[in-house]
């Protein structure tokens, strides 16, 4: 006899592609939930226990969507078996009266959907676990029973946990270490080439360097695969991902070398740079840390820090007062501005390289880690929990939105089902939990799809219960291939069919259970219309226009934040003595910055899922089309930049370098500010408000030369410039960035 297995994989690779991957996990959820339902109906004659054992399997294997490979669904329904023993317990406990089952549905309700903050794993599973708290809600009040429903519900687990491992064994996809190990090694190797005679990247090395950038980024990276959780591991991983696509694209546009000799000094920090780079590959797979090599750039770095900021070898030192600005080199204002870009490239290398050893080791990393950019280094697990609940605790928040929107939702179909003592009242509930959307429009249309799938399996329903009558021989023949059937094309043909599917075989499972009739079929379109209705009630009156409005005012917020600490950041560079006296790191502008990105990111990440946009106001409407994306990474760019700048030492401009930093910074932060007007504009906003993207005139200023301006006042230049590129790409006009510059937006 041949593997099983590997017959069934041979014909489900022979089905189109949409269908080949709701095959493979109808083959999983199927065997497990069957197994566990046969066992204890027809083996052991304890219904309580084959329903939990069914509607367990069905719940996290069918409802949820957790992501990953089939050993890590696995690893992740084996450690929520105690959260589904808990919520199987105390729904069951409150089910006693409708009060205390209506608190704890608005109460667990939330709870599970404002878990989502969590990371993919966690969103994904949250509508199983609502399942598994819904079902023994209901009555009959029975706590005798509560061992019978943890024993289904821990064997369908189980029996789900090994079918995943054992029947889902496909390959799983590139790691983000693995894609940040890759490009750390493009960092390296474009670092050689630089540190190399002829000291030049070439047009095929920067495109290179600029799709291995793009792999790094969220949308592009399989869901399980994103750094997306809020522990110490996930946040350096994340970490790592920005400072290597920061790193690639600004070895992709550093200047080209005066005369074509960079310098013994610029030569050892690429140099360093590359030995870093391939030292962080190594220790992203899981090699050791790059203590060594973080050490080696930080002097190289240190040293060409001294050199471009001081006068240059072979002079002699000029005294001068000392409440005066100190003499600037007498570098030219070319090799000035390329140790700037090779001092900010030294920085995106270091941060690299601490942050791939935190990823690795978590709060066990051997490098020293400067706590101001990795501030969540030192701190536990229930901490950083915590710092991510606090930051989504809002009305602006969409996790926040969701989680009311539907913790509501399933509170009032509680209400209604304990008032009016609704037959088999959680199927009303688990129509409000597939059928609510986050838009208008994608609610009415999901109900009207829902209910019009529900009265077609309805209707096949009351036919097959009319013909077939009490012989639960052919119930029990026909339930597997219906579930293979149904969890195979419901999830590609769309709501209606699956719950038109669905309907049939909650059928085919409750004729099993108890003596069957045609209105078995009439109780489940009742329960699918309230459930509907109620659904679609909170999806109109609980933030209807899901995350399109939001990320509009997200982006908005965000590049406000980001205008006021630019301003900031440019007068503290400008002021009288330089010592950015007027921002620092951690105080409440940069908290504001910081809490106004994560809002926006996880705006966007809802954004994605949501493929229906919802109509937006006329003038709303008529912008063009924006990259998000860019906005994201503006905000990044906002905080490391500033960053950069006023860590010490410090050097003070004079007159001249202190004036065009100043209004240089000023002309950022109003583009920023008008570009937020038109993605949020207030009541009496004018209309004609642009979206404002600036051209090569507009990037004039930043390539001027003030007599005698330091090494800092090109580094605030090159910021500066930096940022108006990532306003070009947002609003995707004007003339197309050069190569280094499309590498320099996307950081």
């Amino acid at each position: 006899m041949g593997d099983p297995v590997g017959v069934w994989g041979a014909l489900v690779g022979r089905l189109p592609t949409a269908y080949a991957v709701s095959a493979r996990h109808a083959l999983t959820v199927t065997p497990a939930a069957a197994a566990g339902f046969y066992l204890f109906r027809y083996g052991l004659d304890r219904p309580v226990a084959a329903t939990y054992a069914l509607f367990a399997a069905v719940a996290l294997g069918g409802l949820s969507r957790i992501p990953g490979t089939g050993r890590g669904r696995s690893v992740t329904v084996l450690r929520l078996l105690p959260v589904c023993w808990v919520l199987v317990t105390i729904g069951t406990c409150l089910s006693v009266r409708t009060w205390s089952a209506v608190a704890g549905m608005l109460v667990i309700g939330f709870t599970l959907a404002f878990a989502a903050v969590g990371g993919p794993r966690p969103a994904g599973a949250a509508p199983g676990l609502q399942l598994l708290y819904i079902l023994p809600s209901f009555p009959p009040y029975d706590l005798a029973s509560l061992g019978d429903r943890l024993a289904g519900t821990t064997t369908g687990l189980l029996v789900l946990a090994a079918a995943e491992a054992l029947l889902c064994a496909e390959p799983g996809p590139t790691t983000y270490r693995e894609l940040s190990a890759r490009g750390a090694l493009a960092a390296g190797r474009c670092a050689t080439l630089l540190a190399t005679p002829p000291y030049a990247l070439t047009g095929t090395d920067i495109e290179a360097a600029q799709r291995t950038g793009q792999t790094l980024r969220a949308v592009t990276v399989p869901e399980a695969e994103r750094p997306a959780g809020p522990g110490v591991r996930d946040r350096a991983l994340t970490h790592t991902g920005l400072a290597t696509r920061a790193l690639l694209g600004r070895l992709a546009q550093l200047p080209t070398a005066p005369g074509g000799d960079p310098g013994p000094d610029v030569v050892a920090v690429l140099r360093a740079v590359a030995r870093l780079a391939t030292a962080t590959a190594a220790c992203l797979r899981s090699g050791p840390p790059p203590t060594a090599q973080l050490r080696q750039l930080a002097a190289a770095r240190a040293h060409l820090s001294a050199l471009s900021a001081g006068p240059p070898p072979g002079t002699a030192h000029v005294c001068h007062p000392p409440d005066g600005p100190a003499p600037a080199p007498a570098f030219p204002p070319a090799v000035l501005r390329r140790h700037a870009a090779l001092l900010e490239i030294a920085d995106a290398a270091l941060a690299m390289g601490t942050a791939a050893d935190l990823a690795v080791r978590g709060r066990h990393a051997v490098v020293e880690v400067p706590l101001g950019r990795f501030w969540y280094a030192s701190l536990r697990a229930p901490v950083l929990w915590w710092h991510r609940l606090r930051g989504h605790a809002g009305r602006r928040s969409v996790f926040f939105q969701n989680a009311v929107r539907i913790a509501l939702a399933l509170t009032a179909v509680r209400l209604v089902a304990g008032v009016d003592t609704l037959p088999h009242g959680f199927w009303a509930m688990l129509a409000t939990l597939t059928i609510t959307r986050t838009t208008v429009n994608q609610t009415w249309s999901t109900v009207r799809l829902a209910l019009v799938g529900t009265l077609a399996g309805a209707l096949l329903t009351a036919g097959t219960l009319l013909v077939v009558g009490s012989d639960t021989a052919v119930y029990a023949a026909v339930l597997p291939v219906w579930m293979l059937f149904g969890f195979t094309v419901g999830p590609v043909k769309g709501v209606g069919w699956a719950q038109g599917l669905f309907t049939v075989l909650v059928a085919l499972v409750f004729a099993q259970l108890a003596p069957p009739t045609w209105r078995l079929a009439e109780v489940r379109l009742l329960d699918v219309l309230v459930g509907s209705a109620i659904g679609a009630v909170f999806g109109v009156l609980a933030w209807p226009r899901g995350a399109h409005d939001e990320l509009r005012y997200a982006a908005a917020e965000l590049l406000r934040r980001a205008a006021e600490i630019v301003v900031a950041t440019s007068a503290s560079v400008a002021g009288p003595d330089g010592t950015g006296a007027a921002v620092r790191t951690g105080v409440p502008g940069h908290r504001s910055l910081q809490r106004a990105v994560i809002l926006a990111e996880s705006a966007y990440a809802q954004f994605l899922s949501e493929p229906t946009p919802f109509q937006l106001s006329r003038r709303r409407a008529e912008l063009p089309h924006l990259d998000w994306q860019a906005t994201l990474m503006a905000g990044h760019h906002t905080l490391w930049g500033s960053d950069r700048l006023l860590e010490p030492p410090l050097t003070a401009l004079n007159p001249a370098a202190a004036t065009s930093a100043g209004a240089l910074g000023e002309r950022v932060a109003g583009r920023m500010l008008l570009m937020s007007a038109a993605l949020d504009p207030g009541d009496d906003t004018p209309a004609s408000v642009p979206v404002i993207s600036p051209d090569a005139a507009a990037l004039a200023p930043f390539r001027a030369e003030p007599p005698d301006a330091p090494r800092r006042y090109y580094a605030t230049a090159s910021w500066l410039a930096s940022l108006m590129t990532d306003l070009a790409r947002i609003a995707h006009t004007g003339p197309a960035p050069a190569a280094g510059e499309k590498a320099a937006g996307r950081q």
